[in-house]
């Protein structure tokens, strides 16, 4: 593992990693921050209901990349990288600076523009940093480089959740919170400017500035390649899966442990440590190479901690009645509660071997000329799996009446069956993916 940590020597490395983390980190922050103040200040203001407020904030931030992905895809592989990312991150300044005068003057409209335009800006993104690996990467770094993104990528959703809870309990907090992203970004925009150059794969590429049929084009060209298609398909199923259980983590802290705010934090904490610990084994347990081998105990992991989270929920010994919410510590000292912490950590080990594989797959095997359209084709399907994540919960919850430990099981039962199938599927078409690696014929 001790390799894999060499990395960050080499600029071209830690240059993208720091930059996508920061992005990563900026987003939480601010999504974070604005959820918390549309929680406990715009709501009674504005006389709505804090749900709708919440769930408008979720889509704006996820409907670019509906719309903009597959023209980001494009992009990405018509220009060069560096650059590219330079003029996205300054971007993102602008877009915190907008966010800044909305949360100081309190005009909610602006954060929510401010919200959709910097959702556009992950959009735009994405492809440009998952493409930017496998040509900055030697082979046998690929997987080592993903563990440590898909790590970074999970420590600063968490971190930034932590932060934006900590500035919104300060005096002066939406100051602190204006500053605090326009920081970031600055900081996101210097270490963008260290990436190297990395040549543009297809500079002759006209782009469709037509988002539908840009769209329409990119999954039918997906679907051309069935390994990908079905990479792409478990790719998203792991937002579904981690959609799924994150959302629900307050109201599962508050509920069924009785625990405070502290007690949200150090879930999630449970998780991201799991996930990035279970991402940077991957490349030990590969001994680099790209491989699917891990993927069956991901499958396994996710499946089993999420039935027995189920089990080990039955088997809570808690006064819910009583007023005082308990904290971390006070949840320590209970025997029962161990083994619901123990599944949380675990089910994101068993994420981080299912995902790493799925992604350094989705990098070696794309045709290097059409390598950053399939992330975006990627980041399509992400967004609608999340989205059919919160309908999911929705018809489980409310339309069957099921409690939350019953969701936890149907989802673990589910992930079994569609793990079946997904494996079955990538075992049948890797061989032709292997092959179609070497031929840069683009269909």
């Amino acid at each position: 593992m001790a390799n894999q940590f060499q990395l960050f020597k080499h600029r071209r490395f830690s240059a993208m990693f720091f930059t996508q983390f920061l992005g990563a980190f900026n987003d939480n922050v601010f999504k974070q921050a604005l959820i918390l103040v549309l929680t406990y200040t715009a709501a009674s203001q504005l006389g709505m209901e804090v749900s709708i407020l919440n769930n408008l904030a979720a889509m704006l931030f996820i409907l670019p990349y509906f719309l903009f992905s597959a023209l980001a895809g494009q992009i990405a592989d018509k220009f060069e990288k560096s650059k590219l990312t330079q003029f996205i991150k300054l971007l993102e300044l602008v877009i915190m600076a907008i966010a800044a005068v909305g949360f100081v003057f309190e005009w909610y409209g602006l954060l929510f523009v401010a919200l959709f335009l910097m959702g556009t800006h992950s959009t735009f993104f994405g492809p440009i940093k998952y493409a930017y690996l496998p040509q900055a990467m030697k082979e046998n770094e690929l997987v080592g480089a993903n563990g440590l993104f898909q790590m970074g990528t999970s420590l600063a959703i968490l971190l930034g959740m932590i932060i934006a809870g900590v500035l919104t309990q300060l005096s002066q907090s939406l100051y602190w919170i204006s500053a605090t992203v326009l920081l970031i970004a600055v900081l996101g925009y210097l270490a963008a400017r260290y990436i190297p150059m990395m040549p543009a794969v297809q500079p002759h590429l006209k782009i469709n500035w037509n988002i539908i049929t840009t769209s329409l084009t990119t999954i039918r060209y997906l679907y051309s390649l069935p390994f990908l298609f079905f990479v792409i398909l478990g790719n998203s199923w792991f937002w579904f899966y981690g959609a799924t259980f994150l959302t629900q983590t307050p109201e599962f802290s508050k509920v069924i442990l009785h625990g405070d705010e502290s007690v949200v934090i150090f879930l999630l904490t449970l998780f991201s440590v799991g996930v990035s610990i279970g991402s940077l084994l991957c490349k030990s347990l590969t001994k680099n190479q790209v491989s699917l081998r891990l993927l069956p105990f991901g499958i396994a992991g996710l499946s089993i901690f999420a039935i027995d989270l189920y089990f080990s929920l039955s088997g809570l010994n808690i006064d819910v009645s009583n007023a005082t919410l308990l904290g971390v510590g006070e949840l320590f000292a209970m025997n029962s509660s161990w083994r619901v912490f123990a599944d949380l950590f675990f089910l994101g080990f068993s994420g981080g071997l299912y995902i790493v594989p799925l992604y350094a797959s989705m990098q070696a095997y794309a045709p290097r000329s059409h390598r950053a359209r399939i992330v975006g084709a990627n980041n399509i399907f992400n967004a609608i799996f999340m989205v059919t994540s919160a309908i999911f919960a929705i018809v489980v919850l409310n339309t069957l009446g099921l409690t939350l430990p019953q969701l936890f099981l149907v989802t673990g039962v589910l992930n079994l069956a569609f793990g079946a199938f997904l494996y079955t599927k990538l075992h049948k078409h890797v061989k032709n993916a292997v092959m179609q690696t070497h031929d840069d014929i683009v269909p």
